[in-house]
């Protein structure tokens, strides 16, 4: 099929200029890559390829660990690379995680094939919509954080919309059941809505997923446009030990995770609990976290298979440990890759049982 693009109008030039933007038709990952090569080659399996690349990936690192330039002829070539300034040729070099990188760069071959084997093709323009960027509890500092006592800024482009119209409106909806037009909005602007969130109740107390929209009208007899908001907003949890309270779900009927168990040194205390996806090892790994991002948090815990997973805190969380019981890990790892992207975190309001 032809690659797609779409001419649009740079606002930012004088004279009047266009760019020319791809338009993505889908992605494709590791699955859709093992899946397409067992068809051409079937005398290997689908679960044989997904292996290989992930020896490769893994394979690929431990060289680039060792501080080599790995090169795949014909295809690409991965090398590390820093970046920082230092005031003295004496001076200790930034923490690796600041100015350490790993660079891909397609090779001259592989590229001037791709361009000759390609064809092209223009999609109209795009109408006008909402675009949501980001959302934020101001009050936390937190993205995709959605609380009743919080303070919800929401930025993007084309949101203004007049509250008076009963067609237009910021909407928050339950993933499982429940939706709310936000009323206690305080800011409006094609860049910035600021709002007290208006938040649904679920069907369970373990459905704390919200997607949230904004619907406005451009001209006065045009139709309405929606933009949805790409990621989900997570509400805080209230969890008792002792209560089985769920946690990293979704919309199911049935908590994907639940607290089976745990230690508190308070009587309560706020605080994350994260998943995230490692891809190298093709697993979750499940940590403890403060309530501010890059803080503190408690050791990683590795987790492959249906079970329970104690995570411990740090030296002044208020926890000492907490028990997981995963119960459906392929439905949650999907959780995490396809809805989160990689990293699925809940606020944890706990409190010490009876």
């Amino acid at each position: 099929m032809p690659i797609q693009y779409r001419v649009e109008e740079n606002p930012l030039t004088t004279p009047r200029s266009c760019s020319i933007r791809f338009v993505s038709r889908g992605s494709a990952g590791r699955e859709d890559i093992a899946a397409d090569i067992a068809l051409s080659h079937p005398n290997f399996s689908k679960e044989d390829i997904l292996t290989i690349l992930n020896a490769e990936d893994e394979a690929i690192m431990a060289r680039l660990l060792d501080g080599e330039q790995v090169t795949k002829e014909g295809c690409c070539t991965w090398f590390p690379s820093f970046t920082g300034r230092l005031d003295s040729p004496d001076d200790p070099i930034p923490p690796l995680k600041d100015c350490l990188h790993v660079n891909v760069r397609v090779s001259a071959p592989f590229a001037e094939d791709f361009c000759q084997n390609a064809q092209a093709e223009r999609v109209a323009s795009a109408e006008k919509l909402p675009v949501i960027s980001s959302a934020e509890d101001t009050v936390l500092g937190l993205r995709d954080v959605l609380r009743a006592d919080g303070m919800l800024r929401i930025t993007g482009s084309n949101l203004a919309f007049d509250r008076s119209d009963p067609a237009s409106r910021c909407l928050i909806e339950g993933t499982r059941s429940g939706s709310a037009v936000q009323s206690r909005i305080g800011t409006i602007s094609n860049s910035e809505i600021i709002l007290m969130p208006d938040v649904p109740a679920q069907t369970a107390p373990h459905n704390n997923e919200y997607r949230l929209s904004v619907t406005t009208h451009y001209t006065e007899h045009g139709s309405p446009r929606t933009g949805i908001y790409k990621h989900l907003l997570r509400a805080p949890l209230a969890v008792q030990i002792g209560s089985n309270a769920g946690i990293l779900s979704s919309g199911g009927a049935t908590p994907l995770v639940t607290v089976s168990d745990g230690v508190l040194y308070v009587d309560t205390v706020r605080l994350r609990v994260q998943a995230v996806y490692n891809t190298p090892d093709n697993e979750l790994r499940f940590c403890l976290l403060d309530m501010t991002e890059g803080g503190q948090k408690g050791d990683e815990v590795r987790a492959a298979d249906d079970g329970i997973y104690t995570l411990n805190g740090w030296s002044d969380s208020g926890v000492t440990s907490l028990e997981l019981m995963v119960s459906d890990y392929a439905a949650l790892l999907a959780l995490v890759r396809t809805s989160y992207g990689n990293r699925l975190v809940d606020i944890l309001d706990l409190s010490q049982g009876t």
